[in-house]
């Protein structure tokens, strides 16, 4: 159930990846990330309160907030933010190549702060996924894309300055800390919509505060409220969907093999957008052993 839950959360977030290249115009500032946020918000607040009413009003106390509200501002508000970011300075394909930076952070978390253990199995496709993402990296950095044939190769330097690249790594690494922080919560209470209630009700209110003092936070604001783009709506309603199913799987499965699951967002999100909506990120060599490699990597988490 746990690996079922943690490969729906992928999927959603693949989708999720190209719904925001396709609703950002390249122009306007404003990313949807607080749209998302919204509505994070509102759906697991409706799906909590079914909940409530046929099961009855938690246990919840001081602790359970204080941990659920952590998660929700390290993932909900840095870490979407900062991918919502990077994905729309290097596209869906890049930016998912760079957040595979995610599964390393959240193994090492989860071995140092959760006292997890990795099998001999699971650290031969954690080795697999890692060698993927090194092909991908090979790509993304030392070769242009289709946007910059007209100056050929670039320094490694030269592409690591585009702020995408600095962006995803901030992005991954709070998603991991976050999840580490989700993941005691759910120990003390198993509540799924509430964790992501709670949490999404943070990103809020800090999104509120840091528009008061950062100009693309105040338009992404108001934006929200006054611009329909029907695939930030999207995005966000996928997105929920993704950190539902993400937080539920903490129920069955350690931090470590979800998150070594989910690292086969990047490739998914190759496939829907190179195949299905026919983007300019087309698939190279490199992108398909990547693939693969992927692929195996994940199949040993999974069947071991």
């Amino acid at each position: 159930m746990g690996e079922a839950l943690a490969i729906l959360s992928m999927t959603m977030f693949a989708m999720t990846n190209i719904a925001i290249v396709r609703g950002y115009d390249g122009k306007s500032r404003s990313s949807g990330a607080f749209l998302s946020i919204v509505i994070t918000f509102l759906m697991s607040t409706v799906i909590w309160m079914i909940m409530v009413l046929r099961n009855g009003w938690p246990d919840v106390n001081a602790t359970v907030v204080a941990w659920f509200a952590l998660g929700g501002f390290l993932t909900i508000f840095v870490g979407r933010v900062f991918l919502y970011a990077s994905i729309q300075h290097l596209g869906a394909v890049k930016a998912s190549a760079v957040k595979r930076l995610n599964p390393f952070f959240s193994v090492l978390l989860g071995v140092l702060i959760l006292g997890e253990t990795i099998s001999l199995p699971m650290l031969a496709g954690m080795l697999l996924i890692v060698l993927s993402f090194a092909v991908l990296v090979r790509q993304a950095v030392f070769f242009t894309g289709r946007e910059s044939l007209r100056v050929g190769k670039q320094s490694a330097f030269d592409r690591f300055l585009n702020l995408g690249y600095l962006y995803g790594p901030v992005s991954a690494l709070a998603y991991a800390a976050g999840y580490v922080a989700r993941k005691q919560g759910m120990m003390v209470l198993a509540d799924s919509a509430l964790g992501t209630m709670i949490g999404a009700l943070t990103g809020i209110i800090f999104f509120v505060i840091t528009s008061g003092f950062i100009n693309s936070y105040r338009d992404d604001l108001r934006k929200t409220f006054t611009v329909f783009n029907k695939w930030f709506l999207m995005a966000g309603c996928l997105s929920t969907f993704g950190q539902i199913a993400y937080f539920t799987a903490l129920n069955y499965i350690g931090i470590s093999k979800i998150a070594l699951i989910t690292s086969m967002e990047v490739f998914v999100t190759m496939i829907l957008s190179t195949l299905v909506f026919l983007s300019k990120e087309k698939l190279t060599v490199d992108v398909i052993v990547a693939a693969g490699l992927g692929f195996l990597g994940t199949a040993f988490v999974i069947l071991y």
